[in-house]
């Protein structure tokens, strides 16, 4: 049997000169012609570097010290920022950062729409701290410390960072973070919880307005959901636990209530509400700018048939409904849909309506597809929407905004709308998660056949 065992990284520090940041955020260097892409490293600086993998076309390096720093350089708000995975760009400028996000974005629509000028939208920003309300974070005993860690996991490791609060992690979470490492170590199953999703709301809408869902492995003894159940009731946290697969998340505290939280749309007075395992978007500020803006994009008037695909629980659905004769939502989650139906009655809004759709296959085939819709919006996964894309140009709306999570596909996607007559008019990058490389955009397609 061959000895797949890799050679043994050398330990002497490479000097090394920054020309650029990769797409996920990481310096790029080159050494004896070989390209390297130091973790922590901005453009312009001079470094050294210990290498920590090996690749036939690359290789890998974490950060040591900094010869040159950038202007763009600052120092990380959070103490963690260096070894924590949840954050990536901490040591960037967040103006720089998202000038970094908006380069990448049009760089690669750029490229896609190759002689189809389009306007650059600016911006949309919200507070660089404290603004996550959803994340799934990591729970483990280490035994030689005889202590639970609660927190993200190390960066390019299984470890989990001993943190004891973090800073883009909204505050009613953030704070509670040493109380829940001692809580679980207080249970007797504190070896089997190995993660706890945590969700919030608006604040001022519900109490409790965040929910704690605990993963266990085995069947918690009543002692334990004693514990659980009171730092709830302290705390004025809603508790689930999870002891399966996502089917099996159920509600402990409050003992009585629907399983709901809620985040407010105020501009066009709408209240929604979602179980906290449903997916939200993570940064309610944002959230709200991006809702305007798309509606925006669209032009609404009072006689628009709007479709909106990839719809949710009917964040933009709802919002779209209080400005235009009637909006149909796909998604293709059933639970979903019962969401956008169930907060559509809450709102009184009676010139919508939901439906479920696998969106990866043609939609020609169901019966709302001829509703004679005249504008559209698509807020796909990171996968992007090619398969039914061809659909939605047969369907020939002069307007389509495209709500977007990964730059490369909503490219791949734009050129496709091109080959097909619809002209790229305006795009701009939107800050959903600072301190990150991730990129979420949004983009205006226009029919070129309409003058």
């Amino acid at each position: 049997m061959r000895n797949r065992r890799r050679k043994k990284l050398p330990t002497t520090p490479l000097a090394l000169e920054i020309s650029a940041l990769s797409h996920e955020g990481r310096g790029i260097a080159h050494n004896e012609g070989k390209v390297v892409f130091v973790d922590g490293a901005l453009p312009g600086e001079k470094v050294e570097a210990v290498l920590t993998d090996r690749r036939s076309k690359f290789d890998q390096a974490r950060l040591t010290e900094i010869h040159e720093a950038s202007p763009s350089r600052i120092e990380p708000a959070c103490e963690y920022a260096a070894i924590c995975g949840g954050c990536s760009l901490q040591h960037f400028d967040p103006e720089a950062q998202l000038a970094f996000k908006e380069s990448m974005l049009f760089e690669k629509l750029d490229h896609a729409v190759q002689g189809n000028e389009f306007r650059h939208l600016p911006p949309l920003k919200g507070p660089v701290l404290g603004y996550r309300r959803k994340a799934r974070l990591a729970v483990r005993y280490v035994h030689k410390k005889e202590q639970v860690l609660v927190g993200f996991r190390e960066k390019g490791s299984t470890f989990i960072t001993n943190m004891s609060t973090c800073v883009v992690l909204d505050p009613r979470i953030s704070e509670l973070l040493p109380e829940l490492a001692a809580l679980i170590r207080s249970m007797s199953a504190f070896r089997e919880i190995p993660q706890i999703e945590v969700a919030a709301g608006d604040p001022e809408l519900e109490t409790p307005s965040t929910a704690f869902i605990f993963r266990h492995l085995k069947d918690l003894s009543e002692e334990d959901r004693g514990k659980l159940y009171q730092f709830g009731v302290e705390k004025s946290i809603a508790i689930y636990l999870q002891p399966g697969g996502m089917e099996t998340v159920h509600k402990i505290f409050p003992d009585n209530g629907p399983d709901r939280l809620y985040y407010e749309l105020p501009s066009r007075s709408l209240t929604l509400g979602f179980h906290p395992t449903d997916f939200t978007q993570v940064n309610a500020d944002i959230n709200r700018h991006m809702i305007e803006q798309a509606l925006g994009l669209l032009d609404l008037q009072s006689g628009d048939r709007v479709l909106d695909l990839f719809c949710g629980l009917g964040n933009f659905t709802l919002a779209a409904a209080s400005e235009c004769q009637h909006v149909t939502g796909i998604e293709g989650a059933v639970t979903m849909v019962e969401r956008g139906q169930e907060n559509a009655k809450a709102n009184g809004m009676d010139n919508t309506e939901f439906h479920c759709a696998d969106l990866t296959k043609s939609m020609k085939d169901s019966l709302w597809f001829g509703a004679g819709f005249n504008k559209v919006l698509l807020d796909p996964p990171r996968s992007g929407c090619l398969e039914i894309l061809p659909d939605i140009v047969e369907l020939r709306p002069e307007r389509i905004v495209y709500v977007s999570c990964n730059p490369a596909t909503l490219a791949r996607d734009a050129a496709f709308l091109a080959e097909q007559g619809y002209r790229l008019d305006s795009a701009g990058a939107m800050d959903m998660f600072p301190q990150t490389a991730h990129v979420e955009a949004m983009a205006l397609f226009l029919d070129g056949k309409l003058k």
